[in-house]
């Protein structure tokens, strides 16, 4: 079980109201996200809380029998663990899935992998291949796949995300290969459903919001909930509808990555890198 975590339901009470009583811990209370096709848990990447939180969704569901398969930002699209046996080594689910530790530290994300190898669940890739970024960004039909209110959210999110380091330019093509990479995810996560079974997809916050992210990309038949973890003072920019529930875990040591952007990036130049 999930020590410190909490987790809020989506929608606040009416100013003056008294608070609604402590939840159940994580992962007790998955079963009120239940049935769903598929369950979406968005993460920060940098707090090892929601890692662990997404290890033992895994073997919630997969002790229950409910697992379909597990889809994970964290490998690309084609890579997947389904044809290993359920004693397979983190070795041969890190070939299986072409694992970058330079992006995603095995250390954090293994856990989750074997628990579902372990289970005979199989881990699908969901990103899209690195091969594709450019074609994605260079795409203009992706504009129009968001409202434009959501769409302006999205640039919004980027800018804020880089710390207001991006020229204005690169904003748009940015935003294409967001929405070009949820796209990716529904897929693989749609292509992965099952009847009385439920696909767990884990990925970055911005991944997960309903109003945002892979669920725009999906058919209203599709019965999704959204799970979102959050280091600390859960952001008031976080809309009601984008989430079914909020797990708040203790705030991390403050990093400043906006510091370690612009001495990469030298003075605030983006340099083009992705």
């Amino acid at each position: 079980m999930a020590g410190g975590a909490l987790l809020v339901a989506g929608c606040a009470g009416a100013p003056g109201t008294p608070p609604p009583p402590p939840a159940a811990p994580w992962p007790d209370r998955l079963q009120s996200l239940l049935p769903a096709d598929v369950l979406l848990m968005g993460e920060q990447h940098d707090a090892p809380d929601h890692q662990r939180l997404q290890r033992e969704a895994v073997q919630w569901l997969a002790a229950r029998g409910q697992l379909a398969a597990v889809v994970m930002e964290m490998a690309e699209r084609g890579r997947s663990t389904a044809g290993l046996p359920r004693d397979a080594t983190p070795d041969q689910a890190r070939a299986a899935l072409q694992w970058n530790e330079a992006a995603w530290p095995w250390e954090a994300y293994g856990p989750s992998v074997m628990a579902a190898v372990a289970a005979g669940v199989p881990v699908l890739g969901g990103n899209l291949p690195r091969s594709d970024l450019r074609a994605a960004m260079a795409d203009a039909a992706w504009d129009r796949h968001l409202s434009p209110a959501a769409l302006q959210r999205q640039h919004e999110a980027l800018r804020e995300g880089h710390c207001g380091l991006l020229p204005p330019a690169q904003i748009p093509p940015m935003a294409r290969m967001q929405i070009a990479r949820d796209a990716s995810l529904a897929r693989v996560a749609q292509q992965a459903l099952r009847p009385g079974q439920t696909v767990l997809l884990l990925a970055g916050g911005g991944h997960v919001l309903r109003t945002l992210g892979v669920p725009t990309h999906w058919s209203a038949d599709i019965r999704s909930k959204v799970a979102l973890a959050q280091a600390g003072q859960v952001p008031a920019a976080i809309k009601m509808e984008d989430t079914d529930a909020v797990i708040e875990t203790p705030a991390i040591e403050f990093k400043d990555h906006c510091a370690a952007l612009r001495q990469q990036w030298g003075q605030g130049k983006a340099g083009g890198s992705l």
